[in-house]
């Protein structure tokens, strides 16, 4: 598991916090028992909680639910941290890696809108490389990105796959390209949000080659959980320690792990998986449909539950 005995990643999380403690929390120590006084919780359950389960602090990370979202994406729990969202998890990310000022986060527009927002709130430069606009779709420029990374001192790269919202999965040579030629010096983090709707096979198979590789996930688009905010990321589990430290308390309300483990149950998942294949049946249904219309002028291809479409005039599209 991981890349190495002694992670090497370490050495991209920021100096100041490479040691640092975080906040320790109630629920922090391995305590047994069925009276607890630590926390300075109410000994009632509120009138709305009829079952009590919300009365005592969550488990900052439920094991359970950590289990099972590693047995999903075939990794060891202790690679996998849980967080609000995935959006949390790049929050998390650019805060523990970039110096302010200094460090630079890389993406690849037009794409999810959080990699630039986190870059900003941290003051980390922003550096841009657009996807090529081909015949194939809206796909990296891999040779740019990595001279652009080198070049701009990028400690975090975020390579969207399947892009959103260009649509296209990124192949696994082209993320252990680009992971290997950034070894010591930039985290390459493989956004797969929409990994489920994909035939491309995730970027965790990777990890034991490349402690510098780190992969999103989510349960808001296959899963059905949005308004749950459950995503993860997985990483070296050195890296992974070092997040733990910096998110906030309780990351993970009880009602919201005990719906996710509901939702990742045997039957959920036959379910989910039998959808997964009809909107793979109609993604194709309606982009030959599309294509068919004169008000567009191209459909690119898509390995997720979107297509990206380009129209004679977007605006009257987008009224109508």
């Amino acid at each position: 598991v991981g890349g190495c005995a002694v992670s090497s990643v370490l050495d991209l999380v920021r100096d100041d916090l490479r040691d640092f403690g975080g906040y320790s929390s109630a629920r922090s120590a391995k305590l047994q028992g069925e009276i607890w006084l630590n926390a300075n919780e109410s000994a009632w359950a509120n009138p709305g909680d009829a079952q009590a389960s919300c009365r005592r602090y969550p488990d900052p990370q439920p094991q359970p639910l950590r289990e099972r979202l590693a047995s999903l994406y075939g990794c060891q729990s202790e690679q996998l941290l849980i967080g609000r969202g995935s959006d949390e998890a790049i929050d998390l990310l650019v805060r523990a890696l970039c110096v302010p000022g200094r460090d630079a986060v890389l993406y690849t527009p037009p794409v999810f809108g959080m990699y630039a927002v986190s870059a900003r709130l941290q003051n980390a430069p922003a550096l841009e490389v657009p996807l090529l606009d081909t015949d194939a779709g809206l796909v990296p420029d891999i040779d740019r990105i990595i001279t652009t990374a080198k070049e701009g001192r990028a400690k975090l790269v975020f390579l969207c796959s399947p892009s959103n919202p260009g649509g296209l999965s990124i192949t696994l040579d082209q993320i252990e390209t680009v992971a290997n030629a950034l070894r010591g010096q930039s985290l390459v983090v493989v956004d797969e949000a929409y990994a489920e709707f994909a035939d491309e096979p995730s970027a965790t198979t990777l990890m034991a080659r490349f402690d510098n590789i780190a992969v999103l996930r989510t349960l808001s688009k296959a899963h059905a959980l949005a308004a749950a905010r459950i995503g993860c990321v997985i990483a070296d589990a050195a890296l992974i320690s070092v997040l733990r430290r910096c998110q906030a308390p309780y990351p993970i309300p009880t009602p919201c792990s005990t719906l996710a483990l509901a939702g990742l149950d045997d039957a959920a998942l036959v379910q989910t998986r039998a959808r997964i294949a009809t909107v793979r049946g109609e993604r194709d249904r309606l982009r030959i449909a599309l294509s068919l219309q004169r008000c567009v002028r191209h459909v690119y291809g898509s390995d997720a539950n979107f297509l990206l479409v380009r129209f004679s005039d977007a605006e009257a599209a987008f009224q109508a």
